[in-house]
């Protein structure tokens, strides 16, 4: 077995397929109906902060999940494909980072409303939101990078033409810091997400023999145990 076969391994790229568009989903829904923009997001915190401390945790575990799911369909565009492969979970990749660098923030703008109150938390996000960071350049890969793997996976035929086009609309979601991402060129790009990555996910599940009860015991240890030595951290 190579080194490309196993990391990170069928289960973990088949289980960020089938969860993440989902959790993306799952968090948008929950703060639809706010304004999109960093003003709205704010003051929708201030007026229920669980609702919105969930919405984008769910919004954010679904960005991580997407990184397995990007190399496991580039995994399988590689075969025939290797360059588009190599190209399309690069770019997508890249730009995850960027997605987690931007919750981030708005965790921390979240925080100002608490501690500074919301008008004052808004005025500080409005001077500063233009900043200078270096994920600014990462950006555009993300975009781009759904159309990268897109081609690749029509080509290899990895994945069949509708999922295809799918896929590709994931470079229609918005990037920044505080998006509401509920308009509806959002929810299409996050269904093109689902349509194409969710079936994907349940395939790769299924293609192969189902893992040993002691890994899965100590994955599901490990969830609720990192939280807590986090929280000490």
């Amino acid at each position: 077995m190579t080194i490309t076969r196993m990391v990170p391994g069928r289960w973990v790229e088949g289980t960020g397929a089938l969860l993440g568009p989902p959790l993306l989903i799952a968090g948008v829904l929950t703060r639809i109906g706010e304004d999109d923009f960093f003003p709205g997001q704010l003051a929708a915190y201030a007026a229920d902060p669980g609702r919105m401390a969930v919405s984008y945790a769910l919004f954010t575990a679904g960005v991580v999940l997407l990184w397995p799911a990007a190399t496991g369909l580039a995994r399988r565009i590689a075969a025939t494909h290797p360059g588009l492969a190599r190209w399309g979970a690069t770019l997508v990749v890249l730009g995850l980072f960027g997605r987690v660098f931007h919750a981030g923030v708005s965790h921390l703008a979240f925080q100002l409303v608490d501690v500074l109150g919301l008008e004052a938390a808004q005025r500080a996000v409005a001077d500063t939101y233009g900043a200078f960071h270096v994920f600014k350049a990462v950006s555009v890969c993300i975009m781009a990078g759904w159309v990268v793997l897109a081609i690749g996976a029509y080509r290899s035929k990895a994945l069949g033409t509708l999922r295809c086009v799918a896929l590709a609309l994931g470079l229609a979601l918005p990037l920044g810091v505080l998006k509401g991402t509920s308009d509806p060129i959002s929810l299409a790009a996050l269904a093109g997400l689902a349509v194409a990555l969710v079936p994907f996910g349940a395939g790769v599940l299924k293609d192969g023999p189902a893992p040993r009860w002691q890994a899965v015991a100590l994955t599901v240890a490990l969830v609720p145990g990192a939280y807590v030595l986090g929280m000490y951290g």
